[in-house]
């Protein structure tokens, strides 16, 4: 999927809610009633094998289930606990990486959240994971909330 424009797909570029460490700027696509989240790739995320790092593809799945989690959290401030992955297939560097995901629970306390990572339409990684949230916080109000 080298030379993918997500920009021409319709994505938006998130760009106030960069990736840590430098690995990226997450986009954002309005699917029906939900969002997608998608993140191009680079040939500096492989690893010596020459697929995409593993770590790459957990980042990106934490990074984006937490908007999820903001949405259901109503914006409170919320930190991940637990983020299972189990990875299902190689990602070649300069794919465009899409996020689906949903909320499976939300409590006052805490979200349980789990998606599927893919290139095109291959599943390349499913996650699951439970957020804590801290309500009576300060609110984010930032473009990675997944509202609306």
């Amino acid at each position: 999927m080298t030379g993918f424009d997500p920009a021409a797909a319709g994505w938006t570029p998130m760009d106030n809610d960069v990736m840590p460490g430098g690995i990226g700027t997450p986009w954002r696509k309005r699917h029906e009633n939900t969002w997608l989240y998608g993140l191009l790739t680079r040939a500096d995320h492989a690893n010596p094998a020459g697929a995409v790092h593993g770590g790459i593809l957990v980042a990106f799945a934490d990074h984006t289930l937490g908007c999820y989690v903001e949405a259901a959290a109503d914006g409170a401030p919320n930190v991940t606990i637990q983020l299972n992955t189990h990875f299902l297939a190689a990602v070649v560097p300069g794919s465009f990486l899409e996020l689906r995901g949903e909320v499976t629970r939300a409590t006052g306390s805490m979200v349980f959240v789990r998606g599927l990572l893919a290139v095109g339409e291959r599943d390349v990684a499913a996650v699951d994971g439970i957020w804590r949230v801290f309500r009576g916080a300060a609110r984010r109000n930032g473009p990675g909330a997944a509202s609306g």
